[in-house]
């Protein structure tokens, strides 16, 4: 008999007996065990139940020794190791919680502005392969015709059903940027911030939109910068030409976090600290980085790590659709053609421009600990219970606790992924 609560109930859980249970296996969710859980007010009911274990479980910033219990898509108990007979024993690999990814345009041939409902199906279906469980689909700056077809797009999709990565939420990068540091956004399309506009996007998007990346300098009075955060939509300052000074004015009238520090934004100089400065200054405001190694050099993702802390970097990738498809790769984006270099960057075939990446979140965690010689609770963190807190939702996910959902990462040693587990489910 196990003693568990869930939801503030607490149950009594009979395993069945099950001599076909595979115990070096994981088995197919529908194919797992099931128990019987017997409720306060005497009534019972069928449940999925899943046990994986490892030497090297992160709990509480640490790896211990320990098994997942999960019951019905959440994470019921943690138990030292051996406690009970496991489906899987994964040794000495990593169990880690599931990456959150709040900042990604497309992949597999998908852009997010592209509106094609099955290429956004096909793209959460493969992206746990990766390691990541939980996904912000992300515009770029296009017409108002062409964005509202976008986040029309997720919402369809999200209501409907898919499989895969769960949706939190769209990023809205553009169309209030600055023209100097716009990168590979289309200057055209480029507006002032507008919240009679953004109020119609948000309705196509039936309230989809969690993040909004704009360049707050640009927002008179900090009207839509205001609307954002009094509505539950994080302000991030990005593609800015913003000096420190105006940077300090946004997060004081509500913005929350900055748009992949170092890049669309004003440098560091010791006189003129920009965007940059006050991202290391604001160590309370989140900033999201792109960990490829490419936009940023390891010493420089190291100095921001350091000074921001552990619990405030946010690893992104700001991945472009031709992540998954060949070297030499050449499409439009954003009305630019762009190609896939050899070293996983993307290009602006005209400016030779960085205009993204094609990065894989473990391998940016690879990149955070064995080249930026970041610790590893740093670097976990910032794709993890990050991105959780940034978006609220640090109550349900970011971390492997007892009430949360079992989004699990098994990693190897070289950072590849074994297996991912979406709600207690094998994603692969």
């Amino acid at each position: 008999m196990i003693c568990i609560c869930l939801e503030m109930q607490k149950f009594v859980l009979f395993n069945r007996k099950s001599a076909n249970i595979n115990k070096t296996k994981a088995l197919p969710f529908k194919k797992r065990k099931m128990g019987s859980i017997i409720k306060a007010d005497g009534t019972s009911k069928e449940v999925n139940l899943m046990i994986i274990q490892s030497k090297r479980v992160w709990v509480l910033g640490q790896f211990l020794e320990a098994q997942v219990e999960v019951v019905d898509g959440k994470i019921a108990n943690i138990l030292p190791y051996g406690a009970k007979t496991a489906d899987k024993d994964y040794g000495d690999k990593r169990i880690v919680p599931g990456f959150i990814d709040i900042h990604t345009h497309g992949a597999y041939g998908f852009d997010t502005n592209d509106a094609e409902e099955e290429g956004l199906r096909n793209w959460m279906k493969h992206i746990p392969e990766e390691g990541v469980t939980a996904i912000c689909p992300t515009t770029i700056t296009q017409t108002e015709e062409v964005l509202t077809k976008a986040v029309a797009n997720v919402a369809k999709v999200v209501e409907e059903g898919y499989e895969g990565a769960e949706i939190l939420g769209i990023h809205f990068e553009g169309p209030y940027l600055d023209m100097v540091y716009k990168g590979a956004q289309p200057e055209q399309c480029i507006v002032k911030p507008d919240v009679e506009q953004f109020k119609r996007y948000q309705e196509a998007a039936h309230g989809l939109i969690k993040i909004i990346t704009m360049a707050t300098e640009k927002d008179e009075d900090f009207k839509l910068t205001k609307y954002c955060a009094e509505n539950g939509v994080v302000v991030s300052i990005g593609h800015s030409a913003a000096t420190y000074e105006e940077a300090s004015m946004a997060v004081a009238n509500g913005a929350k976090s900055m748009t992949h520090i170092f890049n669309g934004m004003t440098p560091f100089h010791h006189r003129k600290p920009g965007l940059v400065g006050a991202a290391m200054r604001f160590r309370d405001v989140f900033g999201e980085v792109i960990c490829d190694g490419n936009h940023s050099t390891p010493a420089a993702l190291n100095d921001l790590f350091m000074a921001k802390g552990r619990d405030y970097t946010i690893m992104i990738t700001d991945a472009l659709m031709v992540k998954g498809l060949p070297v030499g790769t050449k499409v439009l984006f954003g009305g630019n053609e762009i190609e896939l270099y050899p070293d996983g960057s993307a290009h602006l075939v005209e400016a030779k421009s960085l205009a993204g990446s094609t990065l894989k979140v473990n391998q940016g965690l690879k990149v955070l600990v064995e080249k930026a010689l970041i610790p590893f609770d740093y670097a976990i963190n910032s794709c993890t219970i990050n991105p959780a807190r940034l978006l609220g939702i640090d109550d349900r996910k970011g971390k492997l606790v007892a009430g949360y959902d079992a989004d699990i990462v098994v990693l190897n040693d070289d950072y590849s992924v074994e297996m991912t587990y979406l709600k207690g489910k094998e994603a692969f």
